[in-house]
């Protein structure tokens, strides 16, 4: 790569984690804090270092030598977070900012040096500028390229133009951030970046590959990277005042259109739409209402609008507050009201479905769905997801109509044949590996596939232990206790090595008549969390076919005989 390094400004706060975990959780920061990942220190406070605790140490060492370290676990997230005040703060000042990660950002040196008048004036305003507004302490580096200005940064210090070869040189080769390249090199005898960047290239990247490669480009000051410079999020929100409340449905149909052409606006002109519409409401009285829509295609401005007047026609409309479907009435009428665009994207980066999908029946459909859920709210339209899971409970997950259509466990599909069933077994079963199945007739189940179903393609979880195919008609909400008896009359039982006291002859449910079983499948068994004894579960189902053609799925746990599902 041909050129210079870009001059570059990087803001580095020490100590970030423990700073966010402050700033978000309430650890006080002025006492010995460490965060941990992996059960390994990756930051710690001042005061846990005047106590001996350092990045890299165990858990237990580090609270070994600081016993009244306050342990915090790592969380990337709330990092991230509690960053963006620190950057939203520099781009006050600055623009094109790069969060290198949360804790560190970076931008282009000349802007803020000629505008501030000079690169330590500008390191000295932006350091102040970011303890005034979020009341954090930070430090300022300028070097030529990121890596070099993130070490610089470090040491408070602003390197020459030019200087930044000489500068890295002096660096131990740990400043690298590689640990297991650090180590290589000092075995080798090469303890800076001096000695590593005076190697020659190719030799370099023979012995130690790409990255080792980039490591040497970095030590030696070649850092051409350019800044990929974080662009500030444009507000899309309308909001919109009124003087006098607005308690009837026709007025909040006239407020709902104006504000829905305000927002459609707004968003043509940045060439985006929304598929998700937040609605906030605020009374005269101080309450606040809040209601999401999502919809399957891109919202205009003609949709925007018939969503909030059926919000709005919804939340003014409710009850009185006696027990009744609909939620309370707000005690006041609505004198702001503010639209929130959400599942942006662009305008023409929604395709229409190839027959039909996007179609005029359902989009009646889906109005008018929407507009119940904006009566009686979301959760009063669901629709069924399938997913992962060992039973037929498990797998399905009822969603608010227009909510995003994810499963609660991954997983494929059913696999039939996943394993092999023994037709008319004798008396004992082997575990998972196979399922017994006695059947005198055409039972429900009898001979399908059993036990652990192997992993397909693609990487989604087996489930081992998952039903076999077909899936039940129909899944009772709450399972059915009943009895099972042999031809005997003695109740079935199920050992612990899943071997069945006898063949199933009869079936009470509840305190119905007994009918009589004419085929059946199984065990199947299911042994969950048995690592968390709270929550710990082992079960074994069975298919069974009844002699009026019912096909049902039961369960034993702890003893007892439950029926889960109906077969058609």
């Amino acid at each position: 790569m041909t050129g210079s390094p870009t001059r570059t400004l990087l803001l580095w706060c020490p100590d970030w984690p423990v700073l966010a975990a402050e700033i978000v959780d309430g650890v006080p920061a002025t006492g010995p804090v460490a965060v941990l990942h992996a059960n390994r220190v990756v930051a710690c406070s001042e005061r846990a270092r005047a106590e001996g605790v350092r990045r890299g140490l165990r858990k237990r060492e580090a609270q070994g030598r600081c016993p009244q370290l306050t342990v915090v676990e790592y969380d990337p997230g709330r990092d991230a977070r509690a960053f963006e005040p620190v950057v939203a703060a520099l781009e006050e000042l600055v623009a094109g900012v790069e969060v290198v990660r949360p804790g560190a950002c970076a931008v282009a040196a000349r802007g803020p040096s000629r505008y501030l008048g000079g690169e330590e004036a500008a390191a000295e305003r932006l350091i102040e500028h970011v303890a005034q507004s979020c009341l954090v302490e930070s430090q300022v580096g300028i070097a030529d390229g990121v890596f070099a200005a993130g070490l610089a940064a470090r040491a408070g210090r602003v390197v020459e133009p030019g200087g930044t070869p000489a500068f890295l040189a002096g660096l131990p080769v740990e400043a690298l951030g590689r640990s297991a390249l650090a180590d290589l090199l000092r075995r080798l005898g090469v303890r800076t970046l001096g000695d590593f960047a005076a190697l020659p290239a190719g030799d370099v990247l023979a012995r130690f590959g790409f990255d080792g490669a980039l490591a040497h480009r970095l030590a030696a000051g070649r850092d051409h990277r350019p800044l990929a410079v974080r662009q500030p999020p444009t507000d899309l929100t309308v909001t919109s005042a009124y003087d006098e409340p607005i308690d009837r449905v026709d007025a909040a149909a006239f407020a709902a259109r104006a504000l829905a052409e305000q927002l459609h606006e707004r968003l043509a002109g940045y060439g985006l739409a929304c598929t998700r519409l937040g609605i906030e409401a605020v009374t005269e009285h101080g309450q606040e209402l809040h209601r999401v829509w999502r919809h399957d295609g891109l919202l205009t401005a003609a949709a925007i609008a018939d969503r909030v007047r059926w919000q709005l026609d919804g939340w003014l409309s409710g009850s009185n507050g006696r027990a009744g479907a609909r939620p309370a009435r707000p005690t006041a009428g609505v004198i702001r009201l503010r639209l929130i665009p959400d599942g942006v994207l662009a305008q023409g980066g929604l395709q229409a479905g190839l027959w039909g999908e996007t179609g005029e029946e359902r989009e009646r459909a889906h109005r008018a769905l929407s507009r119940v859920q904006g009566i009686l709210g979301p959760e009063a339209v669901v629709t069924a997801v399938l997913g992962g899971g060992r039973s037929p409970a498990d797998q399905v997950r009822l969603v608010p109509w227009g909510d995003e259509r994810l499963p609660a466990r991954p997983g494929p599909p059913a696999v039939a044949g996943a394993a092999n069933a023994n037709a008319n077994a004798n008396g004992n079963a082997n575990g998972a590996a196979n399922a017994k199945a006695k059947a005198n007739g055409a039972g429900a189940g009898a001979g399908a596939g059993a036990g652990a179903a192997t992993a397909p393609r693609g990487g989604t979880p087996p489930w081992p232990g998952r039903l076999p195919p077909p899936a039940p008609a129909v899944v009772l909400p709450s399972p059915l206790a009943a009895t099972v008896h042999d031809a005997a009359g003695e109740p079935v039982v199920i050992s612990a090595r899943l071997a069945v006291s006898a063949a199933p002859a009869r079936l009470v449910v509840g305190t119905g008549q007994p009918a009589e079983i004419v085929g059946w499948a199984g065990p199947w068994p299911v042994d969950e969390r048995w690592w968390a004894p709270a929550e710990a579960r082992r079960r074994a189902r069975f298919q069974v076919s009844l002699a009026d053609g019912t096909a049902l799925l039961l369960a034993v746990e702890s003893g007892q005989w439950l029926v889960e599902a109906i077969y058609d």
